[in-house]
């Protein structure tokens, strides 16, 4: 299996099927074997009646269904975990990622370990804006990741790096920084963004910012203190 794309699901039943029938003519041109996993994330609305009636006209798709809400963090993982591809891509189910930018990741794939989308002409409200442009102000600084913008979910990453990550809740977030500090190679590339037209956003103000604050400083902590060496020579 080349790809597997994942995509956490909290309440999209008025997204998740435009996204999909978006998604598979994007990945069926790449000319390459695909599956597309969605983790649904304890949804309380029509999404898992959505993906019964997809799953019969799609046959990459596989759906990975939590008994309650854990949040973004675990379905990710989730999804991780339970990938067969060589390459994990990942996008949010509220279609403002736009799956045609796929193959502009796809294309750094093999000179690059993780490849991170950065939005340009953001479509959200201005106090969002704002509230994300410091945030990614602050982590940059903090993290030193290089990274503009790692708050966009559209990312490609490379399957057999996560044997050297662990994910902890909010850490999905990190993930650049994560891979620097293991030696991995990071690229970011300029992707389309789009406006929410349908369903309501499940972050605001409090859960994405005040949370993070503890987060930065922890990875902050392991660049730090990881342990660099190498061995010159063996008796």
């Amino acid at each position: 299996m080349k790809y597997s794309i994942i995509i956490p699901l909290k309440n999209e039943e008025e997204n998740i099927s435009d996204l999909l029938h978006e998604l598979v003519p994007v990945m069926r041109s790449l000319h390459q074997p695909w599956e597309v996993l969605t983790i649904d994330d304890g949804s309380t609305d029509g999404t898992l009646k959505e993906l019964e009636k997809l799953k019969n006209e799609i046959p990459e798709l596989r759906v990975l269904v939590f008994d309650r809400n854990y949040g973004q963090s675990a379905a990710f993982d989730a999804g991780f975990r339970n990938a067969k591809g060589q390459f994990i891509i990942t996008l949010d189910g509220d279609r403002q990622n736009d799956p045609n930018d796929i193959p502009k990741l796809v294309a750094l794939s093999e000179e690059a370990d993780l490849v991170s989308g950065r939005r340009v002409n953001r479509q959200d409200p201005i106090s969002k804006k704002w509230i994300s442009k410091l945030a990614n102000a602050v982590r940059s600084r903090l993290c030193e990741d290089g990274i503009q913008d790692t708050g966009c979910s559209l990312k490609l990453y490379r399957k057999s790096c996560f044997d050297k990550i662990k994910l902890f809740k909010g850490m999905h977030r990190f993930l650049p920084a994560l891979f620097l500090i293991e030696g991995f190679r990071v690229k970011e590339v300029p992707v389309n963004h789009r406006e929410r037209t349908k369903g309501q956003t499940k972050y605001h103000f409090f859960n994405r910012s005040f949370n993070t604050v503890a987060d930065m400083f922890a990875v902050r902590w392991m660049k730090k203190r990881h342990l660099n060496y190498s061995i010159r020579k063996e008796w």
